[in-house]
Parts: structure tokens; C-alpha cells; sequence
């Protein structure tokens, strides 16, 4: 029985670590790490990107966190966006009963030990996105695409 549910555990992984280009820059981050391949290819992975989710264009302005509120550097508050797209992360866990996440480091959204500190001037402090702190918040174990071996072996 356990091997059954095993076999069907699903994981979500930010869209742009497999080759969708739907960062700030409208870049990738990566066409995807061959472990998150293979677990594509048995239907396992399920990809969001949830400043896109969240109705935020492509490209877009960057943004950093700086006093818990999601800013561009020309002084734009995005925490709205940003909070919406974590709920749409949570749903999808829900829905999926996904309990584990790979999520890109240093994004405002998705970042899980590091993220930039909001001066826009490319110094990351330890931190949090917006996402990986509601999903954290519900029980979903968050790591960042350079822990994938770490994540992985909880399946």
C-alpha cells in the first residue's frame, strides 16, 4: 500500500526550473535537472509559476522584498500579486495533495533560504519568498532546486 502512494506522489516545481520562460526577464532558469525530467515524464511534477498565476505579465518588472512588502525598484508594491500567487501554489498542493516543493532560490515568490534584500543592489540575505512561507506554513517541506537530491529522497 505504501508503495502505491508513493508511486502517485506528485511535487511541485516553479515553472521556470523545467524550460518555461516565465521569469522577470522572461528567461528560464533552467531547462530542467534530468531527476525533475524523469518525474515529469511519469506525471509527477506539477509546474507553476505563481507571479504568472497570479496575472503578473512577462517580462515584468524585478522585484525583492524589503520590510515584508514586495517592491520594484522604482517603488511599486507587487504584494498583492505576489500574496496571491502563493494561495494559487497552496491550492494546487491541495488539490494534488502535493506535500513537497522544489522552488527556485532568491525569488521573492519562491525563494527558500535566500532571497535578495530589497535594495537592489544583488545582496541576498537568509529568507523567505511569499510562497514557500504560506506552503511552509500548511506543511509543505520547500527546497530549492540545489537541494533536489535532499527533496527527492523524501519520496
Amino acid at each position: 500500500m505504501n508503495q502505491t502512494k508513493t508511486l502517485k506522489t506528485r511535487i511541485l516545481v516553479s515553472a521556470c526550473l523545467m524550460g518555461q520562460p516565465v521569469r522577470y526577464d522572461g528567461r528560464y532558469a533552467t531547462k530542467g535537472p534530468d531527476q525533475l525530467i524523469q518525474l515529469q515524464k511519469d506525471g509527477r511534477v506539477i509546474l507553476l509559476c505563481p507571479e504568472t498565476a497570479a496575472g503578473l505579465p512577462i517580462p515584468r518588472p524585478s522585484a525583492e522584498i524589503n520590510n515584508d512588502q514586495v517592491v520594484t525598484e522604482d517603488g511599486q508594491d507587487l504584494t498583492q500579486a505576489f500574496v496571491l500567487g502563493a494561495h494559487k501554489a497552496l491550492e494546487l498542493c491541495q488539490k494534488h495533495g502535493i506535500s513537497l516543493a522544489i522552488l527556485k532560490e532568491n525569488s521573492p515568490s519562491c525563494g527558500s533560504n535566500f532571497i535578495y534584500d530589497g535594495s537592489f543592489s544583488g545582496k541576498k540575505i537568509n529568507g523567505a519568498g511569499k510562497v514557500t512561507e504560506l506552503l511552509k506554513a500548511n506543511g509543505i517541506r520547500v527546497f530549492s532546486e540545489i537541494e533536489i537530491d535532499k527533496a527527492l529522497k523524501l519520496l
